[in-house]
């Protein structure tokens, strides 16, 4: 379950930045308050996986999806710039999820 639970926390993390790009700099209160449930939440849900993983790699991966999931948002909506420099370091950071997964499994 604390899997299940980091997992859907990244996903709030992915939720939390796109509300804050939405928020105009917080003067639109929808995505404000989307933002904080969001980042609230995220964090509620990484507490709760932070119960039978160790800190640092849960931290890591939680991290590493929101900065994919954000890169990734970024890029196809809001028309941020992909080049294959960037798209490279971008596998890298999920070689490095995967492999943390993984070597949690291992352990």
């Amino acid at each position: 379950m604390a899997w299940t639970y980091l997992f859907l926390a990244a996903a709030l993390e992915i939720v939390m930045g796109l509300s804050l790009k939405l928020n105009a700099g917080w003067t639109k209160s929808g995505a404000s308050i989307i933002a904080v449930m969001a980042g609230l939440g995220s964090i509620y849900l990484l507490a709760l996986a932070l119960r039978s993983l160790p800190i640092g790699m849960a931290y890591a991966i939680w991290t590493g999806i929101g900065t994919i999931g954000l890169v990734l948002v970024g890029t196809l909506v809001f028309q941020d710039e992909m080049n294959w420099l960037r798209a490279c370091f971008l596998g890298l950071t999920l070689i490095g999820i995967i492999g943390l997964r993984f070597s949690e499994a291992a352990a």
